[in-house]
């Protein structure tokens, strides 16, 4: 089980990588195939709904199939032809097509090991097992930054992604050979994905999985790039520093958050308080935005922990869903998770669309702060869960 695991956090920072790898090649995009900031908007956007819009099979396929085939074929189809794919584009249209097979194919990564995890470990170790996956699967996070920005000036982007998709391939056959399947449980004869609407308890906990993901992966797999260019004059080198501080900081908040809340003895508060800094960044970029490279930096780092307690939110939810749902549940929340990112990487990219270029970055950071605030407010309602 433990092997198996370990596999799937490999294939999670691939998956990592490119929900975050836009703005780095945003310039060499924009000039061999005329991608500019709406069309990337756009391809993010398609990546996290087709990723969100898998939650659902997936999640019956984890109950009904289990982890092992469900992750290795979706993983290899999606994954590895959809990077092939982008490594190939002509146009911007084809760059989002390809995103869109990438989000299928990495959207079956986390939840399997997820369901690994909550079927075969105590519940009170979730937290802390599903927090450091994440930040063990973060440094994808960080490869799509500095060491991304060094690949596209070595290699080009289109080799350095051709060669991405042929390892997704490689790994998805490593997960076929490695994973075990956890033993099938008792379930009854009828139950869905519908059941857990039925739980009143999960309804505020899933407007803060809405929330509580969007800014981070938003601006850091997209915003960030051309913000840091045309509010400071950021270069790509820059940016990829700027980015890989930011995305420290979501690992080494993904590592913590698990331990402090098992410290602390409460979900529903680390959430609460990692929410609230994330807030902060957000009013911090909205209100200052020219005043420096550092401040800038510590505020996207602000973010990026708000966003990292997605673990805890998981394991907060964990004690409401009947055993026999598992994967539905997980999946059901990372749904929301995803789903959310999604639908702001729309509405933000018709904001910047719509809007005069120096405004339209403090109405993007403004908007995700009157989310995540809305968010905290009906997430406070809800019932703790510590075991």
């Amino acid at each position: 089980m433990r092997n198996g695991i370990i596999i799937l956090a490999i294939a999670y920072t691939l998956s990592q990588f490119f929900r975050a790898f836009l703005p780095v090649v945003a310039t060499p995009l924009g000039n061999d195939i005329g991608a500019g900031p709406e069309d990337l908007a756009m391809a993010s956007s398609v990546w996290f709904l087709a990723f969100a819009a898998m939650q659902i099979p997936v999640g019956s396929a984890l109950d009904r199939i289990g982890p092992r085939v469900t992750a290795a074929v979706i993983f290899a189809i999606g994954g590895g032809l959809g990077a092939i794919g982008f490594g190939l584009a002509q146009t911007p249209f084809h760059l989002i097509i390809a995103m869109g097979l990438i989000g299928v194919g990495c959207s079956p990564v986390l939840m399997a090991a997820y369901y690994i995890i909550a079927r075969g470990y105590p519940a009170a170790a979730f937290a802390t097992l599903a927090g450091g996956l994440i930040g063990f699967g973060s440094i994808g996070n960080v490869a799509g930054s500095a060491p991304l920005a060094w690949a596209v000036e070595t290699f080009g982007w289109r080799a350095s992604m051709i060669g991405l998709g042929a390892l997704c391939i490689v790994v998805a056959a490593a997960m076929f050979i490695v994973i075990r399947d956890p033993e099938p449980v008792e379930r009854p004869k009828t139950g869905s994905v519908f059941d857990l609407f039925k739980i009143p308890l999960l309804w505020p906990i899933f407007i803060m999985m809405f929330v509580n993901y969007a800014p981070a992966a938003g601006i850091r797999g997209l915003w960030a790039g051309p913000f840091l260019a045309d509010t400071l004059g950021a270069d790509v080198p820059t940016i990829g520093w700027v980015t890989f501080v930011m995305g420290m900081a979501m690992i080494a908040s993904s590592f913590a958050f698990g331990p402090i809340e098992k410290a602390l003895g409460t979900r529903k508060w680390v959430v609460i308080g990692g929410n609230g800094l994330g807030l902060i960044g957000l009013i911090g970029l909205w209100a200052f935005p020219g005043a420096g490279i550092v401040f800038v930096t510590v505020m996207l780092s602000l973010i990026g922990i708000g966003g990292s307690t997605f673990a805890v939110i998981v394991a907060h939810s964990r004690a409401f869903i009947p055993n026999h749902l598992t994967g539905r549940g997980v999946t059901l929340l990372n749904l929301f998770g995803i789903g959310g990112v999604g639908f702001m990487q729309f509405v933000t990219g018709a904001i910047f669309a719509a809007s005069e270029p120096h405004q339209a970055y403090g109405m993007i950071f403004a908007t995700f702060a009157v989310l995540v605030a809305a968010g905290l407010g009906i997430y406070a309602t809800s019932r703790d869960s510590t075991g």
